[in-house]
């Protein structure tokens, strides 16, 4: 028996995670766009949002002085369905959300797995400055047309990708990262070697790289050196980058 689709609710965000200490104005805001399925009517669950709180968490703590704001998209959907695509036009409603209430601060996109693929896809949204990928579901290309990358161009791209990850194909990110370095040079990809898909564990070392590429993006920080040879090296060398045991301690800067 098929599911029976229910009538599509409104995205939200969730409340604004902000560390103590934290600037009282806005300055730059992260979304955060949760992991989800090919397809499903369904309403989402509340784990796959308590799932990102830690990240959230994570990334207002080292942007505290910086006066970022994360938000995680609540999706109408659970699942993408095919044309449909509901999470990527959750997530642009979501940059306009964030204009409404901060005015005209930078946003990155940040999505795992479905979510990456929603960041990705929704990034030629005006207020979309830079765009965090971390193991996306990307279709493989068959009768159709690949997955576009024309609206990352004037975008900060980040892929991260598990080589081991067994849910989402790393080499379909390596390709779809390979178009969009053609016409966009600012686009780096990682490969935490040996890590799955929920990229737990090499996890210190993923979030340290996230918060990085963040602050870099949104509020013209310095990036970390292997951050910045990666967005300046040709392919494949900064498509293939290995993400090092350490990143975040040693290897700062």
């Amino acid at each position: 028996m098929g599911q029976r689709a229910l009538p599509l609710s409104d995205p939200r965000l969730g409340r604004a995670v902000q560390a103590a200490g934290a600037t009282d104005e806005v300055s730059g805001v992260v979304l955060l766009l949760p992991d989800g399925r090919a397809d499903s009517h369904r309403r989402p669950s509340t784990l796959s949002y308590a799932a990102q709180l830690p990240f959230a968490r994570s990334l207002a703590r080292a942007g505290v002085g910086d006066g970022l704001a994360v938000h995680v998209l609540h999706y109408r959907r659970r699942g993408w369905n095919a044309d449909d695509a509901y999470p990527a036009e959750d997530a642009a409603w979501a940059a306009d959300e964030v204009q409404r209430r901060y005015g005209d601060v930078p946003v990155c996109l940040a999505g795992h797995g479905m979510g990456g693929r929603a960041a990705l896809r929704a990034a030629g949204h005006g207020a979309v400055t830079s765009v965090l990928a971390m193991a996306p579901w990307l279709p493989e290309r068959a009768a159709g047309e690949p997955e576009p990358v024309k609206q990352l161009a004037g975008r900060r791209v980040l892929i991260v990708h598990g080589t081991n990850d067994e849910r989402t194909d790393p080499e379909l990110s390596y390709r779809l990262a390979e178009r969009a370095k053609k016409s966009n040079r600012d686009t780096c990809r990682f490969e935490v070697h040996s890590d799955g898909h929920a990229l737990r564990q090499h996890r210190a070392e993923v979030v340290a790289l996230a918060a990085d590429f963040v602050r870099g993006s949104l509020f013209a920080r310095s990036y970390a050196r292997p951050v910045a040879d990666a967005l300046a090296a040709p392919p494949p060398l900064g498509l293939r980058m290995p993400l090092a045991a350490g990143f975040g301690r040693s290897l700062r800067h």
